[in-house]
């Protein structure tokens, strides 16, 4: 049996030790070992959680240790993939028992895939991709890696994102409709039109937002 790592002990990664309990594999190809994470008490008066082993920087792999990042930013969620894939760290896909996937998607490595969440027909997915509860993914949408798209979230048919974009809650894209690289969909946003790299948008119908 594998040991489950996860990195991040924050408010996400608590969340997603309670999801992996309910994902496919847990109990039989995998069980939960504990965080890493560089705030030793990050979990204290937090309840009943696994324990904190130590920081990414300071822990060595272990042959049965396999790895998922919960970390909802795609910068951080990049650079602690890259440490301990440099370590020689193996990643696992987190896809619990409730999504819907089908047989055609083509997943990446790293994914976090919640109860409900919908993956369609020939949708390709890239690596650390995270899936929220009852997000939505059309047929032959592209996602790129790094990427997160929160609860209620949406892409139609034919719809694509690039590398560490996200897409806020309920925020939607309509089906044949490009958001580039490293982007931000605001919550509720409805984007109509291609989103060119490093932008922010928000409002129906999205529109870029200047800071």
């Amino acid at each position: 049996m594998k040991h489950l790592i996860i990195v991040g002990a924050r408010g996400w990664g608590r969340e997603v030790s309670w999801l992996a309990t309910g994902c496919t594999g847990y109990g039989t190809d995998f069980d939960i070992k504990g965080f890493l994470d560089d705030k030793a008490d990050a979990l204290d008066g937090q309840g009943n959680y696994p324990p904190i082993l130590s920081s990414v920087e300071e822990y060595t792999p272990k042959e049965d240790d396999v790895f998922i990042i919960a970390l909802g930013y795609p910068k951080p969620k990049m650079e602690y993939a890259r440490k301990i894939q440099d370590k020689g760290g193996k990643f696992i896909n987190l896809i619990h028992k409730e999504a819907v996937i089908h047989p055609t998607a083509e997943l990446g490595v790293g994914l976090i895939v919640d109860a409900r969440a919908s993956i369609s027909a020939n949708v390709k997915v890239g690596n650390f991709v995270t899936f929220q509860r009852d997000s939505t993914i059309g047929h032959d949408a592209i996602i790129g890696d790094y990427c997160m798209l929160n609860s209620f979230s949406f892409m139609g048919g034919y719809a694509s994102i690039g590398n560490g974009s996200e897409l806020a809650t309920m925020a939607q894209i309509i089906p044949h409709v490009h958001v580039g690289s490293n982007c931000m969909v605001g919550a509720g946003s409805v984007v109509i039109r291609k989103v060119k790299d490093n932008t922010t948008v928000f409002g129906v119908p999205a529109k870029k937002v200047e800071y």
